[in-house]
This record gives C-alpha cells, sequence and structure tokens, in this order.
C-alpha cells in the first residue's frame, strides 16, 4: 500500500495522487490570488496553497478533484503543510478513483447497523421506542454513510454511525456503574442526538454544511423530527418533551452551541458521553500519526493542544 499523506514527515518530498477536499480562494499582500487546498486521502489531510492562481487553475482545483501534486512537506505555524512544486489534474491515464481517497469508518455499515438495532430492540418504553425506530429507519441510509462532522471528530464516510456505536456501548457500560439511569432515555438519546446531521451537513464526500444546517442545526432539525415523529406514530406523552430536551441540552452549555442546559440526569450524562467520544477520536487520529517521544501537531478543537507520547506506549 503507497504511504499515505499524514505519514510524510517535515522535510520529505511527496509525490502522489491526492483528493481535494476544500478548495478556497484567497487575495495575497501582493494582490494576486491564491487557493488554499485541504488535500485527503485514506490516512487522512494535509492544507496546502497555489500561489498565483489563474481563473484555469480555479476550475480545475475544486472539491471532489483528483490530482496529482509533487512537492515538499513542511511545517507552518506547528502544522504540517505541503509546499506545491507541481499539481496537475488526473487524466483518462491515472487508474484512480474517488473510493481510493476516502477514510472509512473501521467497522462495516451492516455491522454498525446491527448493533444500533439491537439497542433498539432492548428498548423497553413502547413511545421512546417506536419515535427511535421510525426516524432510524426514516433516514437509514443517511445515517450509515454520514460523518458526524466536517471537521474535528469522526469526519470520515459512516462517522456518525460509528460515533453513536461507540457512544451506545459507554452508555451501556455506564448505565451498569449507575443504574438509576435510565437507558431507555439514554440509549435513545445517544442514537437521535445527531441525527439531524443528515439534513444539517451535505453528504458523505467534500462536506459542506446545507441551508438548512447554516440556518436552523441539527439539533432544531432533530428536535423538529422528534415533534414530527410523535405526531405521525399518534404518540402524546411526556417522553416526548424529554426526548426532545435531550437533544436540545447536548452540547452542554450556550456557548458550545446548545440552547438550553442538561435539566434532567440521562441529558448531563449523554454530553459527557458525547464529549468523551468525540475526544478520544481526535486524540487517537492526532497520536497514530506520531512516533513515541514526540508531540502531535496543534489540535485546535482541545484548546490548542499539542499531546506528547511516552517512548513505553506499544
Amino acid at each position: 500500500m503507497a504511504k499515505g499523506i499524514v505519514h510524510f514527515e517535515v522535510g520529505e518530498q511527496v509525490d502522489i495522487y491526492l483528493l481535494i477536499k476544500s478548495s478556497t480562494k484567497g487575495i495575497a499582500s501582493n494582490g494576486k490570488p491564491f487557493l488554499t487546498l485541504i488535500f485527503q486521502d485514506q490516512t487522512g489531510e494535509i492544507e496546502a496553497k497555489l500561489w498565483d492562481c489563474s481563473p484555469e487553475h480555479e476550475s480545475e482545483f475544486n472539491a471532489q478533484s483528483i490530482v496529482k501534486v509533487y512537492g515538499d512537506v513542511h511545517s507552518y505555524r506547528g502544522r504540517n503543510q505541503l509546499k506545491i512544486r507541481n499539481i496537475r489534474p488526473v487524466n483518462h491515464t491515472d487508474s484512480v478513483s474517488i473510493d481510493d481517497f476516502l477514510e472509512v469508518a473501521p467497522l462495516a455499515k451492516d455491522e454498525m447497523m446491527s448493533k444500533i438495532t439491537q439497542y433498539i430492540f432492548e428498548l423497553k418504553n413502547p413511545n421512546i421506542q417506536r419515535i427511535t425506530r421510525h426516524l432510524v429507519k426514516k433516514y437509514q441510509q443517511s445515517f450509515l454513510e454520514y460523518p458526524a462532522a466536517t471537521k474535528n471528530h469522526h469526519e470520515f464516510i459512516s462517522g456518525l454511525a460509528y460515533h453513536v456505536v461507540s457512544m451506545l456501548d459507554l452508555a451501556k457500560a455506564i448505565s451498569s456503574l449507575y443504574p438509576s439511569l435510565d437507558r431507555d432515555l439514554l440509549y435513545s438519546g445517544v442514537i437521535l442526538h445527531d441525527l439531524g446531521k443528515v439534513i444539517e451537513l451535505s453528504g458523505p464526500v467534500s462536506t459542506v454544511y446545507t441551508v438548512e444546517g447554516n440556518l436552523l442545526g441539527h439539533i432544531t432539525i432533530m428536535v423538529n423530527e422528534i415533534g414530527k415523529a410523535a405526531e405521525e406514530l399518534g404518540i402524546e406523552s411526556e417522553e416526548v418533551t424529554v426526548l426532545q430536551h435531550i437533544v436540545l441540552s447536548h452540547h452542554g452549555k450556550a456557548e458550545w452551541g446548545s440552547p438550553k442546559p442538561p435539566l434532567i440526569k440521562e441529558a448531563e450524562m449523554l454530553h459527557y458521553i458525547d464529549n468523551l467520544d468525540a475526544k478520544m477520536n481526535m486524540l487517537d487520529r492526532a497520536l497514530e500519526r506520531v512516533k513515541p517521544g514526540e508531540f502531535s501537531d496543534r489540535v485546535f478543537a482541545l484548546d490548542n493542544r499539542s499531546f506528547y507520547k511516552p517512548t513505553f506506549h506499544n
């Protein structure tokens, strides 16, 4: 297997095919246009600048384009960056496809769906089970394909379902330690809390925010979806309001995008589980490309800290 982009070290030369994840035009201090390109392959991504770009460059090097890049890796503000020496679009003689560059969850879709279905089966409250089953069935295909975010954590194909499966296993372990927790509320909250992202985000490849995503956000979208599901199923009970609150409050604080703080025990726990799984994913991804005895790149979502990998790690 060819060496992945995140495994190149500072000073090394790069001569590989990459997928453009995003392309953003800017104007340099000398007044000339440039492109900020985020390249990706199955191992991760790296930023690059294409200076003195022409209108042809803008049309050739846009999101979801595959290119052949020659250059070298250097460090800029604590992060690796690719310095482009030469770049060209792929042509019919290049035997590459977009699937070669997409990072995918470590579990297969059918395996994740089987686990989620089992957790839904374990829900004892009929109202909570019916609403949860209804919404998962409604959005099942997207749920199994979408990332959990555009950046920071689980930003890969099927990342949303993988995040949910990891959180469900965490919720099960925590519930066994704290039996006063209502497993139905906690499991359903885990499954539904980010499901609005299938409407908030554009899809699994070169993911951006949709109009609904920018104007409403996944929290509001899902609160509305729970209300619609309850209405379609003829459910009028406190469970509907409580489920909506759990989704509404899972970001924990107003400054983190939460319209309400958690005011139910299971809502508080969901916030911790969500935070824990997201942060572990960020840490694992940052440290997997670091040798023992070295520090990672700065992780913006973790207070811009660099993390050390001890020399005695396996």
